[in-house]
């Protein structure tokens, strides 16, 4: 079971000496890519000269940082023996240092994110999806040959096909959260989208062609292959990863990396295919691409309504007046303003009434209904009844008996089954399901109280007990529930 125990490695980013240790890890970092894999402290000193932060930065300074840096697991020191020409310069012990795994990857992904910044990256390859469809193709050929190919074969489109892959789901993940992102919207708002948003739609339905073009091949690619041939083919890239030395290695289990690879078969389907559990991934794609093109489209009908909004009409007026002014007659006139402005005066009429549903009824076809209205004047008032007052005191006489039958009653059933001024729950007979909603309602008085006790109705003092690491079955006559142990301890009060 894997442990997430704490990265001490990542400590020296969050420490108050960081500007130190990043500065001397930094260094470390650049010198491995360029395959120099040890340093010794005097290289390390003199670059960190150069650096401004660094003036007053002693040789003593820089030792207890390596030091430091050695305990986190970020430098692995190994002692340089070869070339002490004096016994004095064994005794000091010079070193050489060299950057772990975890200081590389660390700096390798800072490094990047410095590059991209605080923004996602990403994009819409359209032509990784035939990429991938190529490799796959190749895949199937290569399933369907009688023998199976060399081990190195095998792994290397394996690693093609995976690479495709990894790179379609990061670069459209990145970009989808990108186009999402707060600084993505706020630069849709401004007037200089405009510029931008006939490049941007046409990125986006370009990829969503290609995605249509090719994702069906895809799909009908990975439905035909055959999940045994696959796995076979994955022996064959596991026998390979075996193949290569590693110290590290020693320990990995040969059925691990066989479930590791074809997990990642797996996830691959599921992505282009779905499950049992939903749609796939490359539906939600399709979905998410086309919802973004519809919504440029309405944040472009927005900014132009805006636009639309603060120009000017001066011309329009203009072209109005002199078409106006042609026309010989007054009754054109009236024609013509008919239809720039619309009526002047109308009337509303609201109805409720619904005599069908038929939506193609005619008007006249309904038969006619009458609406009251009422008068407006400030002073009226509808006209009212008077009613007679009812007597309600045999209503509340009943209403008032049946309580006080409910009440005795309850009584009644509490004396039944109390044992030595307890009711254990765990020995109570089949009850009727009045009894449990009623045992069930005095668990939720002393629940919500801190010393777990509350009264009765008829005056009692019950204190609760309750055992949650027993359960009983409480049964009735409708069911059995099952809850934990709980006893109801009638407790004796005091009297002065």
């Amino acid at each position: 079971m894997q442990q997430y125990n704490q990265v001490v490695e990542a400590s020296y980013l969050t420490v108050e000496k960081a500007w130190s240790y990043r500065a001397i890890l930094r260094y470390f970092y650049q010198q491995h890519e360029r395959m120099r894999e040890f340093l010794f402290p005097e290289e390390v000193y003199e670059y960190l000269k150069t650096l401004p932060d660094f003036v007053e930065y002693t040789e003593d300074e820089l030792h207890q940082d390596l030091d430091q840096l050695v305990r986190w697991n970020n430098l692995i020191a190994r002692q340089e023996t070869g070339r002490a020409q004096t016994i004095e310069e064994f005794k000091k012990k010079r070193y050489r240092y060299q950057c772990t795994p975890y200081t590389v990857e660390f700096e390798r992904m800072l490094q990047k994110m410095e590059g991209d910044g605080e923004t996602f990256g990403g994009s819409l390859e359209k032509r990784e999806f035939e990429r991938l469809y190529e490799a796959l193709l190749a895949l199937e050929k290569m399933l369907n040959k009688s023998e199976m190919p060399q081990a190195v074969d095998c792994f290397e489109l394996w690693e093609d096909i995976f690479n495709h892959f990894q790179s379609i789901t990061k670069n459209t993940s990145d970009y989808m959260a990108h186009i999402n992102s707060d600084v993505a919207e706020e630069q849709m708002q401004t007037e200089a989208f405009f510029v931008f948003k006939d490049q941007f739609t046409k990125y986006l339905r370009d990829f969503i062609i290609e995605l249509q073009r090719t994702a069906l091949k895809i799909q009908q690619l990975l439905q035909a292959i055959d999940l045994q041939s696959v796995k076979r083919l994955i022996k064959q890239v596991v026998k390979h990863q075996q193949s290569i030395p590693r110290f590290s290695q020693a320990g990995i289990d040969e059925q691990q990396s066989f479930d590791k690879e074809q997990a990642k078969w797996t996830n691959l389907t599921i992505w282009f295919l779905g499950n049992e559990h939903g749609e796939s991934e490359l539906d939600m794609l399709q979905f998410r691409t086309n919802e973004q093109i519809r919504r440029m489209t309405r944040i472009v009908q927005r900014l132009g309504e805006r636009h639309h909004y603060h120009r000017s009409r001066k011309k329009d007026y203009l072209h109005l007046a002199e078409w106006f002014a042609s026309l010989p007659t007054t009754e054109q006139a009236h024609e013509l303003a008919s239809v720039v402005f619309g009526l002047f005066e109308t009337r509303h009429l609201l109805s409720h009434h619904v005599p069908t549903d038929d939506i193609y009824t005619s008007i006249w076809d309904e038969a006619p209904i009458e609406f009251e209205t009422n008068p407006r004047i400030i002073h009226y008032r509808a006209r009212t009844r008077p009613g007679a007052v009812v007597s309600q005191a045999a209503e509340k006489e009943r209403t008032k008996r049946e309580f006080l039958q409910n009440q005795r009653l309850e009584q009644m059933t509490v004396e039944q089954y109390i044992t030595e001024n307890e009711i254990n729950l765990a020995t109570l007979p089949v009850i009727e399901p009045y009894v449990r909603k009623m045992f069930l309602t005095w668990i939720g008085k002393a629940m919500a109280r801190k010393d777990r006790t509350f009264q009765t109705e008829y005056g009692r003092t019950v204190k609760v007990i309750l055992n949650d690491k027993e359960r009983i079955t409480l049964r009735a006559t409708d069911g059995a529930l099952e809850m934990p142990q709980v006893v109801f301890r009638f407790v004796e009060e005091v009297r002065q």
